[in-house]
């Protein structure tokens, strides 16, 4: 079975901040893991991008219950109309977890994720605890959350 990661982080980004994300979701998808996001702009797009581009499988759970509002890279649409809450269902769904920089809805995810016990990797998102492993790069992200989930 596939291993589904969720790449994580803010609606709005940088170039340099999308970048990043579009090299996690490549990366990802290049190790055969299917992309999990919240399916909108940003890092999402990004991370949804970069999977896409690899050929992998992107999952986009989205917060309204428009399936037009998901990016278009992504391939399985979840309209949940959930607004946040949708970010349970993203805990609930993914294996581990990759928080590219982010706001207030990555911390909360990050904290779904660390209270079901599930890895999660930072770059340049949220130092809240111990658990949450700091990568430098891209690539030592998805390396990271690899090798956790092996």
């Amino acid at each position: 079975m596939k291993k589904t990661v969720a790449v994580i982080g803010a609606a709005r980004c940088d170039g340099s901040v999308f970048r990043q994300a579009f090299a996690v979701g490549e990366g990802l998808a290049r190790a055969g893991c299917d992309v999990l996001t919240g399916g909108l702009t940003g890092v999402m797009e990004g991370a949804s991008a970069g999977a896409h581009e690899a050929g992998g499988h992107v999952i986009g759970v989205l917060p309204g219950v428009d399936p037009s509002a998901a990016n278009p890279h992504v391939h399985t649409v979840v309209a949940t109309g959930m607004g946040d809450a949708r970010n349970a269902i993203i805990a609930n769904s993914a294996a581990g977890f990759v928080a590219v920089h982010g706001a207030e809805g990555t911390l909360s995810e990050i904290a779904f994720a660390l209270k079901r016990g599930k890895p999660v990797v930072s770059l340049g998102s949220w130092e809240v605890d111990p658990r949450v492993h700091q990568a430098e790069s891209p690539e030592a992200a998805v390396e990271w959350i690899l090798h956790a989930l092996a």
